[in-house]
């Protein structure tokens, strides 16, 4: 019984490698050729009989277009004021009185803050004392050496002595105008560190005032721009705090050091701020205009095979050919091609990889050519 099992296995065994050899034969031998078919085209790629499209690699294509769009290049800076001051008194001495509200706007001039001045006052009245008796001691003695009772040697003193004087109360007065911090300029103060009463020590942080009637933006540029740069050209900012708004600036100028470090260059623009909207601080995305451009060649930024010199595959007749290539600027995620290509050229997108010269190719997406009907779907209409 074990020996009639045995050989049953065994039996099964050669069968299922017959069956194998046989299936494989199948698979490998060239499919029998048409009529009129001319010999040898069996199991060539394309020939009649094989695979569809034969050998060809499938690619995602894309067609080379012409675009028109405003040549820009894009920064980012920070908004700062126009003019910008921390307030800071020159002398030590109490806070008196404060004559201005947070966030007010004060005129060029106006007094935000009064230190006690007793001290600096009687000090003022003392050399005002001193100079009247000056004055009157060289009057005197004027009329004295008039009638020759006194030496001229005596009014040249007194000249002198008068001259201290007025010196002494030229600095008393400027000691009391210390205790009175006006605005530089017409602007918005900040919010005060201090209130009345307070002691503050000589350059004591007290209050900032900002012009923000006009805002300035510093950015940095690649050296390349360096040329193309004039005062006055266009420069939009927008903000992230405002989306969707657009702020019209004008480029003001351009630091004539360039950055050794990072090869770049720092210009200045100026935007009118009069209704407020922009406060100094705020981060801005600078965009430069230079004009516009018409019909630039363009084409999706995955086309571009990168290297030392960048190239892309370009469908010639069905086949690959690699095509070296000059990028311009990129946007959209397009890239401007200066030389190398044409428009309507058709440009591999996806698959390069796969790619050598001269691969055959069978094209798919949007720059593919339309594919005709074949012959036998085409029999199998007309036979309907």
């Amino acid at each position: 019984m074990k020996k009639n099992t045995r050989t049953g296995i065994i039996a099964l065994a050669f069968a299922g490698m017959a069956g194998l050899a046989y299936l494989a034969y199948t698979a490998n031998r060239s499919p029998a050729l048409p009529p009129g078919a001319p010999a040898g085209a069996a199991g060539k790629p394309g020939g009649a009989g094989g695979p569809p499209g034969g050998f060809a690699v499938a690619v995602e294509v894309a067609t080379v277009k012409t675009s028109d769009f405003s040549d820009e290049v894009a920064a980012v800076g920070t908004l700062k004021s126009n003019e910008s001051v921390m307030l800071r008194p020159e002398t030590a001495g109490r806070v008196a009185a404060i004559h201005f509200k947070d966030g007010a706007v004060v005129s060029k001039g106006t007094v935000l803050i009064v230190l006690d001045a007793a001290i600096q006052e009687a000090e003022l009245a003392q050399t005002q004392a001193n100079l009247g008796l000056a004055r009157s001691n060289h009057q005197r003695n004027q009329e004295l050496v008039g009638k020759k009772f006194l030496s001229q040697q005596a009014l040249e003193s007194s000249g002198a002595n008068l001259k201290v004087q007025e010196a002494a109360v030229q600095l008393a007065t400027a000691k009391v105008a210390k205790t009175r911090l006006l605005a530089p300029f017409k602007g918005v103060v900040g919010l005060r560190n201090v209130s009345v009463g307070d002691y503050v020590k000589e350059g004591q942080d007290l209050i900032n005032i900002e012009d923000i009637s006009t805002l300035r933006v510093d950015f940095r540029l690649p050296e390349t721009y360096l040329e193309r740069l004039s005062k006055g050209q266009a420069v939009d900012l927008a903000s992230d705090a405002m989306p969707g708004q657009h702020f019209s600036a004008a480029l003001d100028a351009v630091d004539p050091l360039v950055d050794q470090g990072g090869r770049a260059i720092s210009a200045r623009a100026r935007l009118d701020n009069a209704e407020g909207k922009l406060r100094p601080g705020m981060f801005v995305r600078v965009k430069l205009l230079f004009g516009d451009r018409k019909g630039v060649l363009m084409v999706p930024e995955q086309a571009i095979v990168p290297g030392a010199q960048p190239t892309v595959f370009r469908i010639v007749e069905g086949k690959a050919a690699m095509v070296k290539v000059k990028l311009g600027v990129r946007r959209a995620a397009q890239v401007e091609i200066v030389e190398g290509l044409s428009a309507g050229d058709v440009v591999v997108t996806a698959g390069q990889l796969k790619l050598r010269e001269g691969v055959p190719v069978k094209a798919i997406g949007e720059g593919a050519p339309a594919t005709p009907p074949q012959a036998g779907m085409g029999g199998m209409a007309a036979a309907k």
